[in-house]
């Protein structure tokens, strides 16, 4: 069994998507929106069938975070203005704090985790990751402040990126307040949230051309199944897949699709949308030195993903890349909405992921203090046959 967070999805063996009217067939490339998503429903409809979704998942949600140990509650809300988005409005900035953050006011310069929800950017909220907030807090001893972006169909492209981007940006702008080092920066994010951890510092990178914007660096991003190529069709993708009956249905698919690519004439290789599609300028200059990249061995976007991480270790890019194809699970497998215990090798992977962050930036703060220039050897493992690591 499947989940799309927290909602159980059951597999099937007869997986087919079914082009819609005005899609392109599956021999050809999509370019446009309109290539990939036919003549989509109404807006309104797509929102009153999102909604039924948001409802199954809040349930869903709700058992995930029954197994113990429980996860913890943000310590605070905080609503911010968009400032980058041509969508005017507030969201939420959810705030987790490590132990000793409020023990002692005088201390300052806190590590940050921006993080980004999965959901297809239509469904789910800033405490879906709260299990991971956890060993952020726990092993990396930084603060955790995962994004309410707004979602689609209300928002469609770029809303999210634009407002991960502003919360990036707020985090920088009030980092003495909060007394976190924005000079410590990561971002992190699953699924839908995986490509904005990607894309949010790639919109940042460009904003900073054209407004001003306090010195800043992000360190390192922590990205788990991504989707990172719009350019690629759900049937190509699901055809792909190892195994095919694992993948998510069409009928969440087509509504993720539908909902986020918008307008028709949206370009689906535009580097904010289909990181996978950006130049290696683009990725060199934008994107931190280090990548945590995680794919699922039964997801349709395991091969996009691995492409992906294997680029950005190679030259000329060169980023430090650790990357982790984790064998025999689906897409959201973490997710799970199983109230007795947490969902298989979460736990443990959560662990590897944070440890690796907090020797990020444990070692980036001693090369600051020491004017030293960093460079973490890369671990981009090669995977056997069965899907095992090989050293």
């Amino acid at each position: 069994m499947q989940a799309v967070q927290g909602i159980p999805v059951p597999t099937t063996s007869n997986v087919e998507d079914k082009p819609t009217p005005g899609e392109v067939p599956p021999t050809q490339k999509p370019k446009k929106a309109k290539d990939k998503t036919g003549h989509p429903p109404s807006r309104f409809s797509l929102r009153m069938t999102a909604g039924w979704w948001r409802s199954l998942q809040c349930i869903g949600m709700s058992l995930h975070f029954l197994a113990p140990p429980r996860p913890p509650n943000p310590d605070f809300v905080k609503s911010i203005p968009s400032t980058i988005s041509s969508q005017k409005g507030h969201f939420d900035l959810h705030f987790y704090l490590p132990e000793g953050y409020n023990k002692d006011p005088r201390s300052d310069k806190w590590p940050v985790v921006v993080n980004f929800h999965g959901g297809g950017f239509t469904l789910g909220n800033a405490s879906d990751d709260a299990r991971f907030a956890r060993f952020i807090l726990e092993k990396c001893h930084a603060v955790f402040v995962s994004v309410e972006y707004r979602l689609a169909p209300e928002f469609p492209f770029p809303t999210a990126v634009d407002d991960g981007a502003d919360a990036l940006l707020y985090i920088i702008q009030n980092a003495a307040k909060l007394r976190l080092d924005k000079n410590r920066l990561a971002t992190s994010g699953f699924s839908a949230g995986g490509n904005v951890a990607i894309t949010a510092p790639i919109r940042l990178f460009e904003h900073r051309k054209t407004t001003e914007v306090p010195e800043y660096r992000i360190l390192a991003i922590a990205t788990w199944y991504p989707i990172t190529d719009y350019t690629l069709s759900r049937a190509e993708r699901r055809a792909s897949a190892r195994r095919p009956e694992a993948t998510l249905p069409p009928a969440l698919t087509n509504l993720f699709d539908a909902s986020y690519l918008f307008p028709p004439e949206l370009d689906l290789a535009h580097p904010c949308l289909s990181p996978s599609r950006a130049s290696d300028e683009i990725l060199m200059e934008s994107l931190p030195p280090n990548v945590i990249f995680h794919t699922c061995e039964w997801d349709m976007l395991l091969h996009e993903g691995e492409e992906l991480a294997q680029r950005l270790q190679k030259p000329p890019i060169s980023k430090n890349v650790y990357y982790t194809m984790i064998p025999g699970v689906a897409h959201g497998w973490d997710k799970g909405p199983n109230p007795m215990k947490p969902p298989p090798k979460s736990e443990k992977l959560y662990g590897e992921c944070c440890r690796r962050l907090k020797i990020i930036f444990e070692e980036d703060q001693t090369h600051s203090i020491l004017n030293l220039p960093i460079k973490l050897p890369p671990i981009l493992h090669p995977k056997s046959k069965d899907g095992s690591e090989t050293e």
